[in-house]
This record gives C-alpha cells, structure tokens and sequence, in this order.
C-alpha cells in the first residue's frame, strides 16, 4: 500500500521566514535611532551678508548751541547810567530799540582830554567802519564769482561731464560765500553802530558844562533778543565797561567739542546731523569751521582730554513751532569719511583671534572659519579689504562653541 507524502503549507514556511529578518530589522533602527540621537544638532545662528554699498564713517560728540555773532554793548565814555529796564529775552530793534542811557559826568580839569580820546575815538570808528564796508564788496564779489562758477558747474553735471564730489564742491563754495557775506554785513552793521555812538559820545563832552546835557543813548546795533544784562542798577560806569550782550537766535551754530583724534578727519564742508535737540527728527548741517587750537578737558572718568571745538552750520530751517535758543545742548553726528561704493561687512560677524581679524562663512549648512582684512570701521559696518567678497553669508555673534566646519543652521527671525 502505498503512502501519501504531505508538505508543510507554503503560507507557514514564508511566515518564518520573514520572522529571521524582523529581529535584525528592528535593531537596526534602533541603532540608527540612537546614532541620529547621539548626532550633534546644527547650531542656530544668525546670519548677515557681505554687500557692496555706501559706506560713511561718522562721529557722535555732545556740544551746544551759540549765536554766530554777539554784540557786548558798552558805553563810549564814562557817566551815570541810569537803571535798565531791559531783561534777557526782550526783543530788541536795530536803530530803534534803547538799550542803555548814560548821563553825562559832571565837568572836570581832564575835559580837554577826554574830548581828544572821543575825538580819536571817532575818527577810528569811522575806519573800521569805511573797512568793514570794503569787506562787504569783497564778500559779495566773492558770492557772485561762485555763483557763476555754480551755475557752470550744473550745466556740466546735467551733461555728465564732472562727478558729484565736484558738484558737492562748487555748492558747499556758494554756502561758504554766502555766510562769509553775512558775516561781512553784519560787522558793518555793528561798526556803523560804534561810529553812531562815539559821534554822540563827542557831542556829549563838546557841550558847554553849564547846558543840560542830554544822556547819552545806546541804540541797538542788530535786530535779535538780549542775551545777558551785566549791569542793570544805576551807578557810575566807566568807558567800555559792558552792560548788555544781545545778538540774534536765528543765526545759530551748533559749537561741538570733538578728541582731536577725531577732529584730524573732519574737513570744512563736511555733512553734520544735529541729533537729540529736542524736536522729533535731526536736522541736516555742514561743518563750517575746525578750530586750529584745542584745550584740556576733564572727563566725566577724571581723564584728561585734548578737546578741539567744530562748528557746525544748519543748513535747514527749525521746524515750525520749534525753537533753539543760544546755549541749548544738542549732539552731532559728522562724516569723517565716506565711500560711494565700499566692500562692507556687519561688525557682528568680525572677531579678534591670535591678532587677526576673522569670521564665519556659512555655506552649504557648515561653517567656515576665515582671515579677512579690516578697513576703516564706523561702529555698524567694517570696510573689507580682502578674505571674503559680495554676497557670502557670514555668521552674526559667533557662539564660543562654534568651530570651524561646524553645522550651522539660520535661526527664524
């Protein structure tokens, strides 16, 4: 007889089959998952960028306010001056406004003398006053020279034929000439004031003792405020003594006390943006003068200093409804140099190692450590000499436990 041979069921072989890899499988994960989880995690970072752009250096220093041209009032001879009634802040009118009024001192064995020193007096009044007007010609030729010279140079600069600094020049020459007019008419002003006053002075004393004498009258030489009242009681003065500074508080500057370090740079016509006065933008300004001799000041650290005064010019109006008086505390930022287009990168990204400037390239998720060449530096942005060029990402504020070729990954903003 014979016998039927059965075989295992195909659906039992391929279950254990597939059983001998499950157990293989299963720890290879878990080995892949423990290697992933062990694996260090890309350092998040902040990351700016190389660029080519304008590139200005600039100084902030802290200084104040002062009228361009003050006028100290005093009598051109001695008498009795009667009380002023003035106060700082009046508002005062050239050739109409009485600022003082001196009674004349009664008659004495030195009138002889006293008339020949007015009469001197005048006469000298009278040539600083024939000078200042010579000044005033000088100055206003000088202002139409650079206004021709101007108007050649638009036409150049609409044809493309000189660059902008060149333009830059020729304007800044015709705000220069224009102050220097200004300043120009007003010593003349001033010094027909002082002519006014000593030919008074001169009738004064050539009057006959034994006449009423009228006081002699101090008008006011320029349109403007009074700044200061020195002596405002009635009592006896003395030639020359002062009594009252007034001046004008629409012709301000902007007096700034620079290290002369950071004076060396700065150059007549240079841009100044007058900052933190008080009103809610900052006002443009161009430098107008760097004093050539400076001064020691103490520190608020006990240091001593080498200061330099900078003037600087507004070169716009006040906002309406503002108001800057003489001595008001402002701040000045102003350009020591400046570059149309420079290789520039954020002082963030720059660091100190062994003496050498250096920074973090990230490229491809990694991090790499080179060498740059560092520049002029104005505080936000470093000139770039060579090491890296435009548009190369570089790490911000480089954690210490960044390494050179380490995985980095750009934090979300």
């Amino acid at each position: 007889m014979q016998t039927e041979r059965t075989s295992p069921p195909r659906r039992k072989v391929r279950t254990n089959h597939l059983r001998r890899f499950i157990a293989p499988a299963i720890g290879g994960v878990l080995v892949l998952a423990i290697v992933a989880g062990l694996r260090p995690k890309p350092l998040e970072v902040e990351v700016g960028t190389v660029v080519s752009a304008p590139f200005s250096m600039s100084v902030i220093e802290e200084g104040k306010t002062r009228i361009r041209h003050r006028y100290v009032v005093s009598p051109p001879v001695g008498g009795y001056l009667r009380r002023i009634p003035l106060r700082p802040g009046a508002k005062i009118e050239a050739g109409a406004t009485v600022l003082a009024e001196i009674e004349a001192a009664p008659a004495s064995f030195l009138d002889d003398r006293t008339r020949a020193e007015v009469d001197a007096r005048v006469r000298a009044a009278d040539a600083t006053r024939l000078q200042r007007e010579s000044m005033v010609e000088r100055a206003r030729t000088a202002l139409d020279l650079a206004e021709k010279e101007g108007r050649r140079q638009e036409d150049l600069k609409l044809k493309g034929l000189i660059s902008q600094s060149e333009w830059d020049k020729a304007e800044n020459e015709v705000r220069i000439r224009e102050r220097e007019l200004h300043s120009a008419e007003f010593t003349l002003r001033v010094a027909a004031a002082e002519y006014e006053q000593a030919q008074a002075a001169l009738t004064q004393v050539s009057q006959d003792s034994k006449s009423v004498r009228e006081p002699l009258r101090l008008i006011s030489p320029v349109d403007g405020f009074v700044l200061q009242v020195f002596e405002e009681n009635a009592r006896a003065v003395t030639a020359g003594m002062p009594l009252l500074e007034v001046g004008d508080t629409t012709d301000l500057e902007a007096e700034i006390e620079m290290l002369s370090t950071d004076a060396v740079g700065v150059l007549p016509g240079a841009e100044a943006s007058i900052e933190r006065w008080g009103g809610e933008r900052p006002l443009r300004g161009r430098v107008s003068l760097v004093e050539p001799g400076g001064y020691t000041k103490i520190s608020a650290l006990g240091v001593e200093e080498q200061r330099v005064r900078v003037r600087v010019d507004f070169a716009e109006p006040l906002p309406p409804g503002a108001s800057l008086g003489d001595r008001f505390r402002v701040e000045a930022r102003i350009v020591t140099g400046h570059a149309d287009a420079a290789l520039q990168i954020p002082a963030g990204a720059i660091f100190r190692r062994d003496g050498a400037w250096m920074t973090f390239v990230a490229d491809g998720g990694h991090a790499h450590l080179k060498r740059v060449e560092i520049g002029r530096h104005n505080g936000l942005f470093a000139e770039v000499r060579g090491g890296v060029i435009s548009g190369e990402h570089v790490v911000l504020h480089a954690p210490d436990a960044l390494t050179d070729g380490g995985a980095v990954a750009e934090r979300a903003k």
